[in-house]
């Protein structure tokens, strides 16, 4: 019992493990004032509280979004740290740093020259968000809804639209019964969908500030899957685009190329076009349009404001031409006029340059591959005499010969302001061309 009651401190080795003098600076931990479960705390590091506000303002901006009542600095720490996935109803008409919109940009697409879109990030998500979604809509299949709903978000950024595909309806193969080998190809062929395609009519009349339109009705990339009938401009879609073209009263520049459109569909667009307030460019070239086409064109010219028209790889001849010479001889306003590649041969051809001599807006003519040959060089020759305005001429790939070359030689001598004038491939001679 005596050994029970002896002391720790003297107690023999190996009873009882000896006990180390604890140094209370010799852990960190007893020296501190506050005691923190993270070891590494320090109020060097603590955030400021105004931070905390911010990073819980930029974590739930969806839920509540937060910008207008900070102050400048307080806002430029919130935008860059948003996150370009944000749904446009949340980001559309609240958000207008370009940086942020920069980023929404190169995230989604890999080439993005913002040079294209006055330098407007903004602007150029908006117009290239809506060219997608238009793109990608397939008749019949596309809720009208995902287009309508991004109409509030966009319109007021959107000043272009460059749609280069426009997809028609997914056409179902036909299924036969052994019961049904009687019927008539007729019948079946009755059974077909309609091969519309989008219909503007849902959109143009809500973007306020559409000031160009550029389109093209077939599909892009179709590879193996190759039909006529994907690129198909129907009479229906021709009724329905003319009627959204009338309602799109700011639009200024209109191009609907490699698309189809005949003499019927020219004719139809134009009696929608006429004495429209603010179209300034038309562009269809690339076309089946003919000479009833160009007469219709040739009536829209004296009841519109046109500075620029391209009518070139049509189809249009020698009275077509004389439609629009007519219109041309009354026309104060057209700059630039470019007929390449049709038909219009000396008929034609003369009839434009005769039209030279009453014009006095025309600054730049294109009359290249047109079965033109000295006649028409003649009466060119001539209308440079007293023509005053045009400053470029093109007459390339005709058949003007020597001859020809020489008359023009003669008529540009007594002409002054004439600065551009292009002959090869017509067979005026080195001479001429030298000169």
């Amino acid at each position: 019992m005596a050994a029970a009651t002896m002391s720790k401190g003297n107690a023999p080795a190996g009873i009882y493990p000896p006990i180390a003098k604890l140094n209370p600076a010799a852990d960190p931990r007893r020296m501190r004032r506050i005691i923190a479960e993270d070891p590494e705390w320090s109020l060097a590091v603590v955030p400021l509280l105004t931070n905390l506000c911010l990073q819980h303002i930029v974590k739930h901006f969806e839920e509540r979004p937060i910008l207008d009542e900070l102050v400048p600095d307080q806002k430029a720490f919130v935008l860059e740290k948003l996150p370009p996935s944000l749904p446009l109803s949340v980001t559309a008409n609240l958000i207008s740093d370009e940086g942020y919109w920069k980023r929404c940009c190169e995230g989604r697409w890999a080439v993005s020259d913002v040079s294209e879109y006055s330098h407007s990030w903004k602007r150029m998500f908006f117009e290239r968000h809506l060219e997608n979604i238009i793109e990608l809509f397939i008749p019949d299949v596309t809720d009208p809804k995902a287009v309508l709903d991004v109409v509030p978000l966009c319109q007021n950024y959107v000043r272009r639209l460059k749609i280069s595909q426009l997809l028609p309806p997914i056409k179902e193969p036909p299924k036969f019964d052994e019961d049904d080998a009687s019927d008539s190809a007729s019948d079946v062929g009755n059974d077909r969908p309609s091969m519309d395609h989008f219909d503007f009519r849902i959109l143009l009349d809500k973007l306020t500030n559409l000031e160009e339109l550029q389109l093209v009705y077939g599909v892009k990339g179709c590879g193996m899957n190759f039909e006529w009938n994907l690129f198909e401009f129907t009479f229906r879609d021709c009724e329905f685009l003319a009627k959204a073209l009338k309602s799109c009263k700011s639009l200024k520049v209109l191009r609907i190329n490699q698309s189809k459109v005949d003499d019927e569909k020219c004719r139809m667009l134009m009696s929608y076009l006429l004495d429209h307030p603010s179209l300034l460019e038309l562009d269809l070239s690339h076309n089946l349009i003919g000479d009833r086409g160009a007469r219709a064109i040739g009536k829209l010219l004296n009841r519109s404001r046109l500075e620029r028209l391209d009518i070139y790889d049509n189809q249009i001849r020698g009275s077509g031409a004389q439609a629009l010479a007519h219109a041309l001889s009354k026309n104060t306003s057209l700059l630039y006029l470019n007929l390449r590649l049709n038909r219009l041969g000396d008929e034609g051809g003369q009839a434009v340059a005769q039209a030279l001599l009453k014009n006095g807006s025309l600054q730049n003519l294109n009359l290249g591959a047109n079965e033109l040959t000295e006649p028409t060089a003649t009466a060119v020759s001539h209308a440079l005499v007293q023509n005053s305005t045009l400053r470029s001429l093109n007459l390339s790939c005709n058949r003007l010969g020597v001859d020809g070359g020489r008359v023009l030689e003669e008529g540009m001598s007594h002409n002054s302001s004439l600065l551009e004038c292009d002959i090869r491939l017509t067979d005026v001679g080195l001479e001429m061309r030298s000169s």
